[in-house]
C-alpha cells in the first residue's frame, strides 16, 4: 500500500493551495516547475508549508475536502502549528539549484 499525503502550498503573498498525492516529492517538483497548468501555477504557489500522511486514498480525499472547506484563518493556524515561520519544507529535495523559500517579509510579524 502506498502512502498518500495531503499538503498545503503557499506563495510569497501566502495564497494557499490544498492538494493530495501518493508521491509528495514528485508532486511538489511538478508545482515548482509549473508542469501542470492551473491555480497553483498561475499564482506561483510552490512552497510546501504543511503536509500530513493519510491512511488511504479515500481518507486523503476526505481530508483534502475538509481542509478546502475550512476558512483561511483555520488553514493558517494549521500551517503555523507545525511551521510558524512558513518555511518551504521541501528545501533541499531537488538539489542546490532548486532552493525555494518564502521571503522573510512574509513571516509572522513581517
Amino acid at each position: 500500500m502506498r502512502t498518500v499525503y495531503v499538503y498545503i502550498l503557499a506563495n510569497h503573498a501566502r495564497t494557499l493551495y490544498v492538494g493530495m498525492t501518493n508521491d509528495l516529492e514528485r508532486r511538489i517538483f511538478e508545482h515548482k516547475t509549473r508542469r501542470v497548468p492551473g491555480f497553483a501555477s498561475q499564482y506561483n504557489i510552490d512552497a510546501l508549508v504543511y503536509y500530513e500522511e493519510a491512511g488511504s486514498a479515500i481518507a486523503a480525499i476526505e481530508r483534502e475536502k475538509e481542509l478546502k472547506g475550512w476558512l483561511r484563518v483555520k488553514k493558517v493556524a494549521l500551517v503555523e502549528s507545525i511551521n510558524p515561520l512558513w518555511d518551504d519544507l521541501s528545501i533541499g529535495w531537488f538539489g542546490a539549484g532548486a532552493r525555494f523559500r518564502l521571503p522573510a517579509s512574509t513571516h509572522a510579524g513581517g
